[in-house]
């Protein structure tokens, strides 16, 4: 084959999708990756970047279009970096998360005999999300604009709807923006690291319908805090509590440390089935309650609890998934190295009113060993680290521990199939499902379970 040159227009058929969802076209085994392409599709498209082993494609025509092809029902799709999969149809999307967990399990690793079952997704895949993070800035003319940022920019596209987040969030946002207008809000610029406002940050109950708005800003001083926070009350009486966040950091990092409460409560509160949980603004809740439940109903069914259990809750912020299986075992044991999450997480133990749960701050792998040398011996091991999965030392840790099973929750997959790997010495990996925490997007949530051999 000629080598591929960039600018040059070529049609080719659709064959596979990457993990990002991009269609991959074959010409002569090199790949090339052509956003908003489906499979069996036939394009055209212009190559803007080549590679040594892969090229980039632009989309330019759709010639003969899949049959799971829909139109994008957002009207800022195409611009904003929020989803990335509105244009399949849903089905497709729940299809296309379990091939990446099948590929990642199946054919790029050898865990041929474990069963993936179907994607879990939702009967209504929309306005899921209870937490909004929103940056705030200034358009041309000088006019407050708030949205999602472009993709793989830090470009604002001005939104004055979105239909992934929990409704009552746009509202607010929607009327924040006039307001900050009118007072003539000091707005923060990026690229100068000046001005006030930074990030608005929108927490609801799903279920309590309570309703938390953050102010982030570039420093103390906020002078109209009141006069804004007046506002906002008398407009919308789910709010509970308003915060201010300080974060005076020029980083990509979202929140401050420092929170100051400038109306009602500290926290919000919602539900997870029966049990309560406490939210501040910094606590992380996992981003869409309906399909948490769903995820933690299958770890509970992958743990097999009887009631006389000891489960060992690592990484366990919170302490959602402890407190939803507390009432399930004889005791569960939390440990996180986040000091604010463990206080929270024992407030919301006491909140329900369960007397078997223990939360300690540390690193996991040094905590659970001493829990081991004072004769605590867990027979289940709930595992939920972050995006970079398990700690070496963690792993080897817990395979001395030895527990009777492991249920492995992860929000990338990628990661736990490497960290599989560690744990195959000891343990057969029986059985995967696929959960959709967050539709339209390339994420996936998978729920392993591991069963000692």
């Amino acid at each position: 084959m000629d080598a591929i040159q960039k600018n040059e227009v070529i049609e080719g058929k659709v064959i596979d999708l990457t993990h990002e969802g991009h269609g991959v076209v074959k010409l002569d085994r090199y790949p090339i990756f052509v956003p908003n392409a489906l499979i069996n599709e036939t394009i055209e498209f212009k190559v803007i970047k080549v590679k040594k082993n892969f090229a980039i494609g632009k989309l330019l025509e759709i010639k003969k279009e899949s049959e799971e092809r829909v139109e994008p029902p957002c009207v800022y799709y195409h611009k904003c970096g929020g989803c990335q999969l509105q244009h399949m149809t849903y089905q497709a999307q729940l299809n296309m998360k379990k091939e990446q967990v099948v590929n990642l399990f199946h054919r790029k690793a050898d865990f041929k005999d474990t069963i993936i079952h179907d994607t879990i997704g939702m009967d209504n895949p929309w306005f899921y999300r209870n937490k909004s993070q929103v940056p705030v800035g200034k358009n041309n003319e000088n006019k407050v604009i708030t949205g999602f940022y472009r993709q793989r920019s830090h470009d604002i596209i001005d939104m004055d709807e979105c239909l992934i987040q929990d409704n009552m969030h746009q509202d607010v946002l929607n009327q924040l923006k006039l307001w900050f207008n009118e007072l003539n809000i000091s707005i923060y610029n990026e690229r100068k690291k000046q001005g006030l406002m930074r990030h608005v940050v929108i927490r609801t109950g799903h279920h309590s319908r309570e309703l938390m708005v953050v102010f982030v800003t570039n420093g103390k001083k906020f002078k109209q805090s009141d006069v804004l926070t007046e506002k906002l009350v008398a407009a919308f009486p789910e709010i509970v509590s308003v915060k201010h966040n300080v974060n005076d950091t020029h980083s990509n990092v979202i929140m401050g440390e420092t929170s100051y409460t400038l109306y009602g409560k500290d926290e919000i509160q919602d539900t997870l089935s029966d049990v309560t949980f406490k939210i501040s603004d910094q606590s992380f809740y996992q981003i869409n309650s309906i399909q948490t439940e769903k995820l933690y109903q299958r770890a509970i069914e992958y743990a097999e609890l009887k009631g006389e259990e000891t489960i060992l809750d690592t990484y366990c912020g919170i302490g959602t998934i402890g407190l939803y299986m507390a009432p399930k075992a004889q005791h569960v044991y939390g440990v996180e190295i986040v000091a604010e999450a463990i206080a929270d997480a024992k407030q919301n133990a006491t909140l329900n009113q369960f007397e078997n749960t223990t939360f300690v701050c540390g690193k996991a792998e040094e905590v659970i060993l001493k829990w081991k040398a004072q004769g605590i011996k867990p027979d289940v091991v709930m595992v939920d680290p972050p995006r970079k999965g398990c700690d070496e030392t963690f792993l080897e840790t817990l395979l001395e521990l030895n527990p009777r099973k492991i249920v492995y929750i992860s929000c990338n997959p990628s990661t736990q199939q490497r960290d599989a790997q560690q744990l195959a010495q000891r343990y057969k990996l029986t059985q995967i499902t696929p959960v959709d925490m967050f539709p339209h997007t390339t994420h996936v949530e998978t729920v392993a379970q591991f069963e000692r051999r």
